[in-house]
């Protein structure tokens, strides 16, 4: 019974906790990202703003949110400051007023160019090959999708 008592307790070391693992990583690319992207003037959230933008064009504000999981009261600070640096612009769809769409300026579409050399600088951290952050992404892409596969089933209804 104290080697299921041992081992039962040590799943409640911290060391133990994949979330704390992939905080702590989380932290980490933070920081890099913070020395690589104040050449750009960004910060990682805007970074990823951005990169969606540079993939997909112009977007209703709800469809950004959707691709980044950020819900609007987190994402309208960013875009405002992203306006107010001029790389983006907000504007009422004529489609639907309900609706912001939310497109590059010249300015945020020149900086992509710029931006391409963060990607490269980011492997370069990790120390990873590309095939072994190509295996880790799709791993982690799977959790993601796991974890929100739990979610829905232990909260029902919920969106």
């Amino acid at each position: 019974m104290t080697d299921a008592v041992d081992a039962t307790e040590n799943w409640l070391r911290l060391d133990r906790q994949i979330c704390f693992s992939l905080h702590a990583a989380s932290r980490a690319f933070n920081g890099v990202y913070r020395v690589i992207l104040k050449d750009l003037g960004l910060t990682y959230p805007q970074y990823l703003v951005m990169l969606v933008l540079w993939e997909q064009g112009p977007l209703p504000v709800k469809r950004l949110g959707e691709h980044l999981r950020l819900d609007s009261g987190t994402l309208s600070p960013l875009l405002k400051r992203l306006e107010a640096a001029g790389l983006v612009r907000r504007e009422r769809s004529a489609r639907d007023e309900r609706s912001v769409e939310v497109g590059l300026t010249g300015a945020g579409a020149d900086l992509r160019e710029r931006a391409l050399e963060v990607p490269r600088r980011i492997v370069t951290a990790t120390g990873f090959d590309l095939a072994e952050i190509g295996s880790l992404r799709e791993r982690l892409d799977e959790l993601t999708a796991a974890l929100d596969a739990a979610t829905a089933q232990e909260a029902p209804g919920r969106p």
